[in-house]
């Protein structure tokens, strides 16, 4: 996917990204707690309160994410296995081609990739795939990564695209999962990776949800996704025409999210985000790009 523009400053380890280019909708508000004024539930529950205390624990201030086996099996149900290496073998192929194009793509992806340091860190590569991104950023000694994907037959792919990349295994963790459900701890990664995958996700605003997550304060997104086309133009009346079929047989990929605005609305303490347009894609040329710090 050709692009030919200049690539947000660079981020250096322990560092967010430069506010520059911050990328906020509407006004921050401030959610305040609701305060009943009505005197019944209070002339109520107080005859029952004092018992009810010792006995009832109080709610947790944060429900815990969802298992991940059970959203796996809730948003992406077994598909037959003869399908789930096809569609594998298919994604191997096309992202060569993907990022062949010229080979505008992947200089734009090693640019960006460059500016991370991932020495040492944990990283969440999201949609994992085949490994396509490995060589961009695994080249650092001590790097450690987990790559979620639900399909299964993409782990022979993905490993031996970090051998590839000069990752060894021990420091490759394949695990089934989905985006909804990140199978990782609360704070526990200094970088998730995610390229092209939340055109895919059953649900972007849980995935993103997730991905704060999982960051560690400070810890950084990494993001390219293609996106819907400028309301009102003939390319976002094609990809609003084409999107059913595209869902169909690109095992559920989205033509018309506005991705970029979603992940404004996550409340990243900085985002720097871009928007391109890549000359030889036409359906999916619209890309936003970028990185943003929990």
């Amino acid at each position: 996917m050709p692009c030919l523009v200049a690539l947000p400053p660079a981020a250096r380890p322990g560092r967010c990204p430069p506010s520059s280019s911050v990328y906020r909708r509407g006004r921050i508000v401030s959610a305040l707690p609701c305060r009943c004024r009505c005197g019944r539930r209070h002339l109520l529950g107080a005859s029952s309160a004092a018992a009810l205390l010792p006995l009832v624990a109080p709610p947790s201030p944060a429900a815990p994410p969802v298992d991940p086996e059970v959203m796996l099996e809730r948003v992406h149900p077994p598909r037959p296995d003869w399908y789930e290496e096809f569609y594998a073998t298919a994604m191997d192929k096309g992202m060569k081609s993907y990022e062949a194009q010229g080979l505008q793509i992947a200089a734009y992806k090693a640019k960006l990739f460059s500016e991370l340091s991932t020495a040492g860190k944990n990283v969440l590569e999201l949609g994992v795939g085949t490994g396509p991104n490995f060589k961009y950023y695994t080249s650092n000694n001590g790097v450690s990564v987990i790559g979620v994907d639900p399909n299964k037959h993409m782990e022979n792919y993905a490993r031996k695209a970090a051998l590839s990349a000069g990752l060894p295994s021990s420091n490759f963790t394949f695990r089934r999962g989905v985006a909804e459900a990140l199978p990782a701890e609360d704070s526990s990664m200094d970088m998730v990776i995610g390229t092209l995958v939340l055109c895919s996700v059953n649900n972007i605003e849980m995935a993103l949800s997730e991905i704060n997550r999982v960051l560690k304060p400070g810890g950084l997104y990494l993001f390219i996704e293609h996106v819907a086309a400028p309301d009102g133009s003939l390319l976002r009346f094609v990809q609003g025409a084409l999107d059913p079929l595209q869902q169909f047989v690109a095992d559920g990929c989205h033509l018309t999210r506005k991705t970029g605005e979603k992940i404004g609305d996550v409340g990243f303490s900085r985002l720097s985000l871009n928007s391109v347009r890549l000359s030889n894609a036409y359906i999916i040329s619209p890309h936003v790009y970028g990185v943003a710090c929990k």
